[in-house]
């Protein structure tokens, strides 16, 4: 009798658990989310207490307290990643050992955001691992509520993220989250796993991305996972080398792409084209400080804050209050637990976390669509947002305007970006525009401008008191990702800049190089 594959036979035992679980009855009801966040306090500040973080905010007489969220938020400050660093985690970087978090630090993930000139060292715990492991087959469950097919866990999956041939600096090895996570991934997945072992060690950026569309057709692929512009440039390679009409041509039961990093929006047009058939999208939302939320809802597109594994979160109003020009916090913030937040409100985001972040900052910004839920949408980043004169252009409004561009005029828009600058005394918003379409600039700038005074009253206030020009470049989509590649930015975790501030005068000195 033949021997039958290993993948579809766990395949089959994955539905078939999957499917068990959700049918399964529920027998208590969940706590509340403020009681599971809770528990989750006091297992961080109880298991950190004997750190150097630990006893110098004394968390060891927090626990003592009858109402230990209110000590830790009077003796613990809010941190960015600059006072954090500074303070405690570079401490980790020499190979000390209970510094924020028991124990040695052995794996740091690489985060440059979108637009910060150096990496951020963010630790990875062992517990942080664990939690992003749990999360992960979570997500897998949910999955079974979407309208998947039958055999789609016998499938493969395409996974595009950083190397796992993590870089050795002698105390610890560092590297994209992706390339350790998958370097961590269990056993039985690995049958599932693209594009394997060999290919996912490959450091460099452009050898990866070709050997994958050299293997593609030995694939049987079913979902893909990562950020949406590199898989763009990814799939559209594939279809180019084998004279493909569509991906669905060479992969006919790819049905779902998992996403996160930045907003689907603005790819959709263009990465629908690429398509035979339409697909299932899940959002996730994996940080490089720990798996914050997925979305678990077919109903809905937001996605539910995990409660229980390893994050404690706080949310800060995001407003002049709390934050200056440049997105900076005020010493002084107002932070929010999850039962204190209002639906429609923008937040952002503070976690406490298992890799020994202490009421962290990581610069995202979130807005509640579903408190009974615990569901949000990200909406931006606290230091990617436009206001030069009081116009508080958020990203969320940004990525709007332009998908209600692409839905008036028929085109696609995968990248943008948008900077303030001075004009007559005044001031003036500049937008380039990265599309393989034809537009013309001024039909753009008066489109992309109708549409912001529709959805920001500041801006339409602003457009007749201070803003007295609005501008539009239109580049090749190519430009974009020229830049990233000149600045070493190019990989899974990179993502361009939605508003230029700091990094405009190299932006301009680029596209002016262009033009020699």
């Amino acid at each position: 009798m033949p021997k039958q594959p290993a993948m579809p036979i766990i395949g089959t035992l994955i539905k078939s658990a999957i499917e068990l679980k959700n049918m399964m009855p529920v027998e208590k009801q969940k706590p509340s989310a403020i009681t599971q966040q809770k528990k989750v306090l006091k297992k961080l500040i109880r298991k950190a207490q004997l750190t150097a973080f630990g006893e110098h905010y004394d968390f060891a007489g927090a626990l003592k307290q009858d109402d230990l969220l209110s000590a830790f938020k009077q003796s613990v400050p809010i941190h960015d990643y600059n006072k954090m660093h500074n303070d405690w985690w570079y401490r980790t970087l020499t190979g000390e050992a209970y510094v924020s978090w028991p124990g040695r630090v052995k794996y740091f993930a690489l985060s440059s955001g979108t637009s910060e000139a150096t990496s951020k060292y963010i630790p990875v715990t062992p517990e942080m691992l664990r939690a992003i492991k749990r999360t992960s087959i979570r997500t897998l469950v949910a999955s079974a509520r979407y309208d998947i097919p039958t055999d789609f866990f016998k499938r493969g999956i395409l996974m595009l993220g950083g190397s796992t041939h993590l870089q050795f600096n002698g105390t610890y090895y560092e590297g994209d989250l992706s390339g350790i996570t998958t370097g961590n991934i269990p056993f039985w997945f690995q049958h599932f796993y693209k594009p394997g072992k060999r290919i996912s060690r490959e450091r460099n950026w452009e050898t990866k991305i070709e050997e994958i569309v050299r293997k593609a057709p030995e694939w049987d692929i079913g979902a893909i996972v990562g950020v949406p512009a590199w898989f763009q440039i990814l799939l559209a390679k594939i279809i180019e080398r084998y004279n493909l009409n569509n991906i669905h041509e060479m992969w006919p039961n790819l049905s779902v792409f998992t996403h996160g990093g930045v907003s689907f929006a603005p790819y959709a047009k263009s990465f629908e084209k690429l398509l035979g058939k339409p697909m299932i999208y899940i959002e996730t939302y994996l940080a490089s400080e720990g798996y914050i939320a997925y979305q678990d809802d077919p109903e809905s597109d937001s996605m539910a804050l995990v409660l229980d594994n390893g994050l404690f979160f706080e949310f800060v109003p995001f407003n002049d209050k709390n934050f200056d020009n440049e997105g900076n916090i005020q010493t002084n913030a107002t932070a929010y637990t999850i039962d204190e937040v209002e639906e429609g409100r923008e937040y952002a985001l503070l976690i406490s976390s298992v890799a020994g972040a202490w009421r962290y900052l990581i610069g995202d910004v979130v807005k509640f669509t579903n408190l009974s839920k615990a569901q949000i949408h990200i909406v931006g980043r606290t230091k990617h947002y436009l206001s030069v004169c009081g116009e508080h252009l958020s990203q969320e409004n940004m990525n709007r305007a332009i998908e209600m561009l692409e839905h008036d005029y028929n085109i696609s828009v995968p990248e943008f970006t948008v900077a303030g600058l001075p004009h007559d005394n005044m001031f003036q918003h500049k937008w380039w525009l990265g599309t393989n379409d034809s537009i013309d600039p001024e039909i753009a700038a008066k489109a992309i401008d109708n549409n912001l005074k529709q959805l920001n009253d500041d801006y339409r206030v602003e457009r007749i008191a201070a803003i007295r020009k609005v501008e539009v470049e239109v580049l090749p989509l190519n430009v974009f990702y020229d830049y990233m590649a000149s600045k070493g930015k190019i990989g899974a975790q990179v993502k361009f800049p939605r508003v230029m501030k700091k990094h405009l005068p190299d932006w301009l000195e680029f596209l002016n190089s262009l033009k020699k």
